[in-house]
């Protein structure tokens, strides 16, 4: 953790910051170890300060033990405090996360401290999820770990499923599997998605039946040890008709070409177009509506956001996802996802499942 805060404190030294008042949970967690669900972080150059309730401070003290813990309660007392202490004058917070009412609270106890009133407070996107993008060793090993029971899972369960049998069961027996594998739990709602279904990107398995003769897409990841992994896999049942032959083989290649061309240095739009240019010169550009990937790491979705124009430059120990898809109203989708690192200037995959068109 003392690299990680060592590279926050650099950031804030450079934004010309006193302090950051992190609120994010996973940004909570990637700096300090606590995995509780409520607390603050307040760090500064030379302090690093865990404020939480009654109910995690025996939990905080053993998994931050590079925090000094303060224990909080409904008012804002400790922050006035904590800033005092510390001669903080230019305080960062969360933007993205912190709410309108926090903000008002926060802005109001501030005020009422008369040696705090020339407190600023600074909002501020992306500084601790930017340090995060770039994986250390152990969450490599962690997110690896995590892909790894995604494949199994997937391995298993795929030769199992039957035409009739609803979707949720099949999104249930891949959990169970999972778990039992030692995932946590699961990183989002599995997606499985059959016939028509697999044409909307988000949905979620259902009671509808699986089908014969239609395509099947699975999206699904577990988090083992805090940490997510993301595959996605479309399978099909019988015979492939020519339309699923079309499609599979065009959105694969477009997924194998940007896994084997994406470099370091590129930025993430240079990787999206990499697979985009693919299926926009296949005539498929407009079903293929999101982005080609996104960073995986404590939380499903996180930087860099891998789309058109991202302006991110890959490096190496980024972990993301390519992803590309192609979706058809009333006939169904395919897309087919791996979670990769940045390695040595080119991609190295986590995701090794089979893509095999049938289970």
């Amino acid at each position: 953790m003392t690299t990680r805060l060592q590279r926050l404190r650099s950031t804030l030294q450079e934004r010309e910051m006193d302090a950051l008042l992190v609120s994010t949970p996973e940004n909570r967690r990637y700096l300090s170890g606590f995995a509780g669900s409520a607390g603050f972080l307040f760090v500064t150059q030379k302090d690093a300060i865990l404020a939480t309730d009654f109910r995690y401070i025996e939990q905080s003290a053993h998994q931050a033990p590079d925090f000094e813990v303060v224990r909080i309660g409904r008012d804002l007392g400790w922050l006035v405090e904590l800033s005092g202490k510390a001669g903080a004058r230019r305080i960062g917070f969360e933007g993205d996360n912190l709410t309108v009412a926090q903000h008002h609270r926060i802005t109001e106890a501030l005020k009422e401290a008369s040696a705090q009133e020339r407190v600023r407070l600074i909002s501020t996107s992306g500084i601790v999820e930017e340090i995060r993008g770039v994986k250390d060793p152990q969450e490599l090993a962690l997110l690896e770990k995590a892909s790894t029971i995604s494949d199994q899972a997937f391995e298993e369960v795929a030769p199992t499923i039957r035409a009739g049998e609803p979707e949720k069961e099949v999104a249930w027996r891949l959990e169970q599997v999972m778990r039992r594998l030692g995932a946590e739990k699961v990183s989002f709602d599995t997606i499985v998605a059959s016939g028509p279904n697999g044409a909307l990107p988000h949905h979620l398995a259902s009671d509808d039946l699986i089908q014969e003769g239609a395509p099947i897409v699975i999206d699904m990841g577990c988090i083992y040890q805090g940490y997510c992994s993301d595959m996605t896999r479309t399978i099909f049942l019988g015979k492939p008709d020519d339309t699923f032959r079309k499609v599979y083989d065009l959105v694969l290649g477009a997924q194998e070409t940007a896994c084997a061309t994406a470099k370091a240095g590129m930025t993430a739009g240079a990787v999206d177009s990499l697979a985009r240019t693919i299926i926009e010169k296949a005539g498929y550009g407009d079903k293929f509506g999101h982005s080609l990937g996104h960073g995986v790491g404590l939380a499903i979705h996180e930087f860099p956001g891998v789309g058109p124009n991202g302006p991110a430059t890959m490096v190496d120990d980024m972990v993301f996802t390519i992803e590309p898809g192609v979706y058809l109203p009333g006939w169904g989708g395919v897309r087919i996802e791996d979670t990769v690192v940045m390695e040595k200037g080119r991609v190295r995959r986590l995701s090794r499942a089979h893509k095999r068109e049938r289970p």
